[in-house]
């Protein structure tokens, strides 16, 4: 989908050719002397309408405005909570199959968040799934006018919601597909596709490569699959070779059954999300294409499935893994842990700045945290505090948890260095001491995103979450890098050069 940046005003945006014309009101909405205004004006003066977020009046063929459809859309105070909260409750205006050419106008001054979440909103209630329904309607909205006052006082930020909405696509399109149209090996390829954009380089290894490399553990969740696994390795060079990168790690169980401690049939199918941490990655990967900030990025994705054959790894189990630890696999449903441990120890090879890994891990995460807040677990409080942040910033929440050792107890085991699980009470955290193991000295998170990444019921599908959040932390963590550059006199590490977004000068 396309998306435009105009200077775009109420009385001009009444001209505008559209089949939708939504337009943002604000609290204290000040009306100018044009129709539109006018019209605003005297819904909310006779109650009929509300500025708060969410509220809206629908119109057709309004006098004086050249869209057939009219939505006057309560923003409240404009940021970007407000904002998503607002399109949330006309998400389905944007998918009428009439809708092609659509217009969002702020009719107030736009903040630059509210900006970037208006374009991200927008691409999330048009978004239409069809890979595998191909006699499905696909998306008909493709071209979108972000109407504001000041154009350029907020293009950075419109530029950044037109990158996020392309990565979060990305994610949310591997997410969706079927196991057999998202197998290691088609991941392998997604993550090729990406290597062909600027900046990016990509390469796959197969099992031989991964044996080489000692991974015991990845290769014991794999055994029981004929889909031979595949180990993602991405590179995005935007700053110096000097500069460390920042290491992203996603879980990629592109089916999981549970393996011999086999999961209840109820559900099963949405199993298929499990690689939903690959996902963002590759997301994240596909934002960066786009958005081209001054840093390094190395993605890890350690993709397998888990499958309950003759040669399945089983209960009781011991493996070693690549940092030379002994594991008794205690679970075989407590897979993805087994995975990451041994890309985290090969991520330290990087000499990372941070690592911070990403897995639909744990449904005791979904126990304490729901599908609001994804499990945030660090080593490091300024890594912990700056992912928050971002998280606060991209509206795509996660919550700091525990790592006390006192945790960890429940790991010991009477046949290897540890078992892969803890016993059920505060299994979110075990699991995350598990990993701890594998990390070293380098700064770490693990965000838990289990209750997060997708949605069931009747609106099933993935979320794309949490690309918002990574990618707002990479661009913070560019910016601290100019900045302390900027300190030393050396100016920038990198000149980013931005790639040309699809909008048009004010």
């Amino acid at each position: 989908m396309n998306f435009d940046l105009k200077t775009l005003e109420l009385p001009a945006a009444a001209t505008e050719k559209c089949d939708l014309l939504v337009v943002l009101v604000p609290d204290g909405f000040k009306p100018g002397q044009d129709a539109l205004s006018a019209l605003v004006a005297h819904a909310l003066k006779c109650g009929d309408l509300e500025s708060k977020a969410g509220k809206h009046l629908q119109l057709y063929l309004a006098p004086a405005v050249s869209a057939r459809r009219v939505v006057l859309l309560g923003a409240g105070n404009g940021t970007a909570r407000a904002i998503r909260q607002a399109f949330q409750a006309i998400a389905a205006s944007f998918k009428l199959s009439q809708v092609k050419r659509a217009v969002v106008c702020f009719a107030g001054d736009a903040q630059a968040d509210g900006v970037c979440a208006a374009v991200q909103a927008v691409a999330d209630a048009s978004y239409v799934y069809t890979t595998t329904k191909p006699k499905a309607d696909a998306r008909t909205l493709n071209r979108v006018v972000i109407g504001v006052a000041h154009a350029e006082a907020v293009r950075e930020a419109f530029t950044q919601g037109v990158g996020l909405v392309d990565g979060v696509e990305f994610a949310r399109e591997w997410g969706n597909r079927p196991a057999n149209h998202a197998t290691p090996s088609l991941l392998g390829e997604a993550a090729k596709s990406l290597g062909r954009q600027p900046r990016i380089q990509c390469k796959v290894h197969g099992p031989t490569e991964v044996a080489r490399l000692g991974m015991g553990a990845f290769m014991a969740v794999a055994r029981g699959s004929e889909e031979p696994l595949r180990l993602i390795e991405l590179r995005y060079s935007g700053a110096d070779k000097s500069e460390a990168p920042v290491v992203l790690v996603g879980k990629g169980i592109t089916f999981d059954t549970g393996g011999i401690s086999i999961k209840p049939a109820a559900e099963m199918d949405e199993m298929k999300f499990d690689m939903c941490g690959a996902a963002s990655v590759l997301g994240v990967f596909r934002a960066l294409a786009e958005l081209q900030p001054a840093i390094n990025v190395v993605g890890l994705i350690p993709a397998c499935e888990n499958m309950p054959d003759g040669r399945a790894v089983k209960p009781g189990d011991v493996v070693t893994s690549m940092s030379g630890q002994t594991i008794e696999i205690l679970n075989t449903d407590a897979e993805g842990r087994l995975v990451l441990c041994d890309v985290l120890t090969y991520a330290a090879r990087f000499k990372p700045a941070a690592v911070v890994d990403i897995a639909t891990l744990t449904g005791a995460c979904v126990i304490a945290l729901g599908s609001v807040r994804s499990g945030l677990f660090s080593n490091n409080d300024a890594l912990a505090s700056a992912l928050s942040a971002a998280g606060d910033a991209a509206q795509d929440l996660c919550w700091r948890m525990p790592l006390d050792e006192d945790y960890a107890e429940g790991l010991k085991s009477n046949f290897a260095d540890m078992g892969n699980v803890a016993g059920r009470a505060g299994g979110s955290i075990t699991a995350a001491k598990f990993l701890q193991r594998f990390v070293g000295e380098f700064p770490w998170a693990h965000l838990d995103i289990a209750g997060t990444a997708w949605k069931g019921g009747a609106v099933k599908g993935s979320t794309g979450r949490p690309v918002g959040l990574l990618v707002h932390y990479l661009l913070g963590h560019a910016q601290h890098l100019s900045a302390k550059d900027a300190l030393k006199g050396a100016g920038p590490s990198a000149t980013p050069t931005r790639r040309k977004v699809r909008s048009k000068p004010a």
